[in-house]
């Protein structure tokens, strides 16, 4: 600690002598023509001589993160938001004033050079200062090491360290963008609309999980941060818009993972006269085209597992899926009591009052969600587990649902949509009652949106795709934390 505030106070006195001398340690008159990935691309490609003949001058800025001093000379690699290049400044070129600033600028600091190119014996591409200009003092030194489980701690909680320090880091978040832009790009050719709704809510609905709560003062009403925008969309659809997406926030006051945060991106999507087997092949070819443009191929590492995303993807019941990984018996899938008995040879402890649907979903959870690596479409989950859905027409205890897993994890979730208002009633009404004896993530009751099915709804299916767990996969993070730009964390030094 010492010698980091010693440091520290070395840079403050250099600030100080910068402003007693009457120079501006942040002035904002550096004009910027040039970048490093320009510079690179238009004479990356020239030798010496070449570059001598061009006789052009460039003129960049960025942050110092190297300097080799050879007393009236030094080389230093300048980081913009494109990469890094060598600049070479020297006492006789740029004159002894300049020099002298030079000389008293630390790593970290952020300079703007001008001059022309060479390269160096080395054949390294450079710019050879003619000019010298400090843009921006910084006072704190950048880390010297940037590894280990403490540091990648550290790394979450100053993001914008970590994004100086370690390039792939701001490689990865560019990807999410280039995600995010091209997933827009998809829908948008396909007719779909972009829309907003709203992000608190006086009911919380679209999803099972526990929200977070606020209050609006002028109102005097409680209202909840969404967990989902589905009813919202729906309404959209009723309305007329009949293809409609939103790429936003979602919020669920849960726990905190490499694969779970509070605060999470989700693009929802809905489409009237389709179905759910309409949304499998979408999605095959909406995640392959991805795949594709982003990672360059179908076929790639994640975390060790290799993963090919050519469709067609598998398909398995939700039932299969529990009989394939677990000797399940057939009355484990029509009595709740065998269920339950089940349930607790595999390990689990479940409350008497799960439904018997919520029963097998926590056995499937157990047994069968992490062996899917290859994408595979898990189809046709419990009634009761999935109160928006609709009922399938040939076995009513199940529904036209599907969720998609990539190495063991859900990316997807989507249905055909219930769009029976009375059956939609009866389906909340219950959910209801499952929250009145301890179910905090039931659905509640939305009268609301009940209302507005009565109106009639097309046939529609819809989709919800985790945008974080995608650009995981897409980016080979092992972490929700990796690809998020700011994660929540606990509160520093916490030992919970």
């Amino acid at each position: 600690m010492e010698k980091k505030d010693s440091e520290y106070e070395q840079r403050i006195a250099k600030l100080d002598e910068l402003r007693a001398r009457d120079i501006n340690p942040y002035p904002n008159d550096f004009t910027v023509k040039d970048s490093s990935g320009d510079i690179k691309e238009r004479f990356d490609g020239m030798g010496s001589e070449e570059l001598e003949s061009a006789d052009e001058v460039v003129s960049f800025a960025g942050r110092i993160m190297a300097v080799r001093n050879f007393g009236k000379a030094a080389f230093i690699v300048i980081q913009d938001g494109e990469g890094r290049l060598q600049a070479y400044v020297k006492k006789n070129i740029v004159g002894e004033e300049t020099y002298a600033l030079f000389k008293g600028c630390d790593v970290g600091d952020i300079v703007g050079i001008t001059g022309k190119l060479f390269r160096t014996k080395t054949d390294e591409l450079t710019v050879e200062a003619a000019e010298f200009r400090l843009l921006s003092k910084a006072l704190k030194p950048l880390p010297e090491k940037w590894h280990g489980l403490k540091d990648v701690e550290t790394r979450y909680r100053q993001r914008y360290l970590d994004m100086i320090m370690n390039p792939e880091v701001k490689e990865t978040l560019l990807k999410r963008v280039a995600i995010v832009r091209l997933i827009r790009e998809f829908l948008n050719a396909r007719g779909f609309l972009e829309v907003e709704t709203p992000m608190m809510q006086p009911i919380p609905g679209g999803a099972a999980a526990r929200p977070f709560i606020t209050h609006h003062n002028a109102l005097d009403i409680d209202l909840y941060l969404r967990i989902a925008p589905e009813l919202y969309l729906k309404r959209l659809v009723i309305g007329g818009i009949e293809r409609v997406y939103e790429i936003n926030r979602n919020f669920r006051n849960e726990g905190i993972s490499t694969r779970h945060n509070p605060e999470f991106t989700m693009l929802e999507f809905y489409m009237a006269y389709a179905d759910f087997n309409d949304l499998m092949a979408l999605t095959e070819e909406m995640i392959s085209s991805l795949a594709r443009e982003v990672v360059g191929s179908l076929v790639f590492d994640y975390q060790g597992e290799k993963v090919d995303l050519t469709p067609p993807w598998r398909r398995i019941t939700f039932m299969d899926a529990i009989r394939q990984f677990s000797d399940a018996d057939e009355t484990v899938f029509t009595d709740k009591g065998a269920a339950l008995a089940f349930s607790k040879t595999i390990g689990l402890s479940l409350p008497e009052e799960f439904s018997h649907g919520k029963v097998l979903q926590e056995i499937f959870e157990e047994v069968a969600e992490q062996k899917f690596i290859e994408p595979t479409f898990i189809t046709h989950y419990p009634l009761d587990v999935s109160p928006l859905s609709r009922k399938n027409d040939q076995d009513p205890t199940v529904v036209d649902r599907f969720e998609l897993l990539i190495c063991g994890r859900e990316i997807a979730n989507a249905f055909s949509e219930l769009n029976d208002p009375i059956d939609q009633r009866e389906r909340l009404c219950q959910q209801s009652k499952e929250r009145a004896v301890g179910d905090t993530e039931a659905h509640l009751m939305d009268e609301d949106f009940v209302a507005a099915l009565e109106y009639g709804m097309p046939p529609t299916a819809g989709e919800g795709i985790g945008i974080d767990r995608l650009v995981m996969l897409l980016t080979n993070a092992a972490s929700i934390r990796d690809v998020i730009l700011f994660p929540q964390l606990k509160p520093s030094g916490s030992n919970q």
